[in-house]
């Protein structure tokens, strides 16, 4: 039988697509024509105050793409940086299973801005599956360093070897098993779902 009463999920690369990554930032650069290279000079610099909730979304574009003028309009540029989130269907079904069948406390444990988040908590109805957020942009920190699993364990008020924590980077994952958290490394829902069956985590079938 399980010990695990909690589960702490990645959500960008397990449940849904990353929301604005090295690959989206690509596609933003061909699409408004921008110098690739100092796009991503400015946002390695910016990118560590967006995600803990330091500056807005407005200010950290005002730091990367809007510091001289633009033919395109930040609304613009919002609107695509939202329409890169997509959902995978498949690993969100299983966490869905899991989060209905009342067995596990269901937080998520990820890095974005708020202005991201937010948007994605909400047009993804994320707050069925999980019930708190420790969003590096609410607590002031970031993975893959050790004080934010730590706060997670504090917060949900568990013990290390209670819970296990889904990520799709393996770094984050080190970090955490450093701590005594149990990891699981996501590559697709029906890997996903076998080891969790593995450690007697069992997600209900759909009804």
């Amino acid at each position: 039988m399980s010990k695990t009463t909690a589960l702490f999920w990645d959500i960008g690369g397990v449940i849904l697509t990353n929301g604005w990554d090295r690959a989206a930032r690509r596609e933003a650069a061909a699409k408004f024509d921008l110098d690739a290279e100092e796009f991503e000079d400015r946002h390695e610099l910016a990118n560590p105050a967006f995600e803990t909730g330091q500056v807005t979304l407005d200010q950290y574009l005002e730091r990367t793409i809007f510091f001289c003028k633009r033919t395109f309009a930040p609304q613009e540029f919002k609107n695509f940086i939202y329409s890169r989130s997509e959902e995978f269907a498949a690993s969100r079904a299983v966490a869905d299973r899991l989060a209905a069948s009342g067995r596990y406390l269901m937080a998520a444990v990820n890095n974005e801005g708020a202005e991201i988040n937010a948007f994605r908590i909400e047009k993804f109805g994320l707050r069925r599956t999980f019930s708190v957020f420790f969003s590096s942009c609410y607590v002031g920190m970031r993975k893959p360093n050790a004080p934010i699993y730590d706060l997670a364990l504090k917060v949900t008020q568990r013990a290390p070897e209670e819970c296990v924590f889904v990520d799709d980077r393996a770094l984050n994952l080190e970090c955490a098993r450093q701590l005594g958290i149990d990891t699981i490394q996501y590559h697709d829902a029906a890997q996903l779902e076998a080891d969790l069956r593995a450690r007697g985590i069992n997600a209900p079938a759909a009804k």
